[in-house]
Order: C-alpha cells, then sequence, then structure tokens
C-alpha cells in the first residue's frame, strides 16, 4: 500500500517554506503520496487564539536565527521579509483555485510565491510585486486574481481552514501520516522515520 500525508501549509508562514523545500526528496526518498492542504493560518490563529512567534520579540528573534541554522543545513535561500506580516488571503486563495482547477500549476505557483516571499524579501501584499512574480514564471496574474475571487474558491479556503481547526492543527507547517501529526520544520526527521516504518 502506497504511503501518503497530508502537509498543511501557509505561504506566509517561514517555517512551512524551508519544510516545503524539503518535501518533495521526502517523498522521493519514502515513495509517500503528499496530500497538498492549502489553508488560512491567521483563520487557525483567530479561530483558536494562537498567535504569530514574532509577536514575541525574543521568540521571534530566536526562531528568525533559527530559520537561518535551518535554511544553510538545508542549503536553501532564506531571507526574513521586511514587509512581514503580510495577509496571505489572495496568495492562498490562488494555491486553493489552482488545485481545484488546475492541479498541475499549484506548485509553480506556491513555489514562486515561498520564494519571492521567503528567499527574495519581496512585498507579496503589493498586487503590482504579485503580478511580476506571476508573469516571470508564466503565470497570467489576471487569471490568478479572477481566481481568487471566485465563490467556490473562497468557500474551500474557508471550509478547509475549518478543517484544519477541527483536525487539531494549530501552525504551519503540520504535517499527517494517518492520525499522527507532526508540526513544524523543525520535526521533518520524525515525519520521514514514519513514512519509512
Amino acid at each position: 500500500m502506497t504511503k501518503a500525508f497530508d502537509f498543511w501549509f501557509d505561504v506566509g508562514s517561514p517555517a512551512a517554506y524551508l519544510a516545503w523545500t524539503q518535501v518533495p526528496a521526502i517523498a522521493r526518498e519514502t515513495g509517500a503520496t503528499v496530500n497538498y492542504k492549502p489553508f488560512l493560518l491567521g483563520g487557525v490563529f483567530q479561530a483558536i487564539g494562537n498567535k504569530s512567534p514574532m509577536e514575541v520579540p525574543a521568540k521571534g528573534r530566536y526562531v528568525l536565527a533559527d530559520f537561518e541554522r535551518h535554511a544553510r543545513h538545508y542549503g536553501v535561500p532564506f531571507k526574513a521579509n521586511p514587509n512581514f506580516p503580510i495577509s496571505t488571503l489572495m496568495l492562498m486563495r490562488g494555491a486553493t483555485g489552482l488545485q481545484m482547477r488546475d492541479a498541475d500549476k499549484m506548485i509553480p505557483y506556491v513555489d514562486a510565491v515561498y520564494r519571492a516571499f521567503w528567499a527574495e524579501g519581496r512585498n507579496m501584499s503589493d498586487p503590482t510585486v504579485v503580478g511580476e512574480v506571476l508573469q516571470a514564471v508564466g503565470f497570467d496574474a489576471g487569471e490568478i486574481l479572477q481566481l481568487t475571487a471566485d465563490a467556490e474558491v473562497k468557500e474551500r479556503l474557508k471550509s478547509d481552514t475549518q478543517a484544519a481547526v477541527a483536525r487539531g492543527v494549530f501552525g504551519a507547517p503540520t504535517f499527517f501520516v494517518g492520525d499522527d501529526m507532526y508540526w513544524g520544520q523543525d520535526r521533518l526527521d520524525f515525519l520521514r522515520r514514519a513514512l519509512q516504518a
């Protein structure tokens, strides 16, 4: 039987970005299928009363240094975004809409958004910047914008975020292998072991 794992992510999470860069290799190594689960982290925070570590100054400084350590360890670029926090509502609607309507394009879309957000420090709340980022990798920014306004897409992101809360998700990235939950990009070794078991 093929193993599978759920990967709950929001592009506004630097930890989820770091995990995103490693998930394809974990899937290849373990022969597992990834179930990508875009959701709205801000919606989860609001529903359960959680908040970003960046809102606690000492913790925020530590977490950023730790992300830089992990990025060096993984061999991937990382840059703290000076525009953080950024509302990811439209960006996550884009990911959800592509997953619903043209699934093969979701991963290149999220790749581009994550790179702009956490490797280049771009202001992804500026529609002009988002348009430039998407156009550079072959997307029609107008089509993506239309997709983010679609009522079914809006409802799907909302219901998926509610499903995340119901499942016990409180941050990003969150992984599930069956009923076992792993939170944080620093738990990827445990995820890998669970998939290899």
